[in-house]
């Protein structure tokens, strides 16, 4: 499977209370006003929130497929190569742990309860 940023875009604005902006260059997304997902490199890959161990934990298994870009170091985000995502289902993923982390409680509750 070929992800590309519009199959990001599509999945990202069906999330609850997601917007998309242009900023820095590139296509930004929030939730209620806080950011979780960018499309930089010309949207051939996504930075995403990604708690700081999980994050070296990802990039160390998998490096093809995550990595920290160096602005980002210090921060809790990862890389993504949309060329090397498994599936849907792992881009989906990837994408709603990023918008649960900046989500909040008004939305998550909702959220979870539709998709259990």
């Amino acid at each position: 499977m070929t992800v590309t940023g519009d199959d990001v875009r599509t999945f990202a604005l069906s999330l609850p209370g997601t917007a998309e902006e242009f900023a820095w260059g590139m296509p930004i997304f929030k939730v209620s006003g806080r950011l979780f997902l960018t499309l930089p490199e010309n949207e051939t890959s996504m930075a995403v929130r990604c708690p700081i161990i999980d994050r070296d934990e990802l990039v160390q298994a998998e490096p093809a497929k995550f990595w920290i870009a160096s602005h980002e170091a210090n921060n809790a985000w990862v890389r993504v190569h949309l060329s090397a995502l498994d599936d849907h289902d792992e881009l989906t993923a990837i994408i709603t742990d990023s918008w649960t982390q900046a989500a909040p409680r008004a939305l998550l509750e909702p959220h979870e309860s539709a998709t259990n």
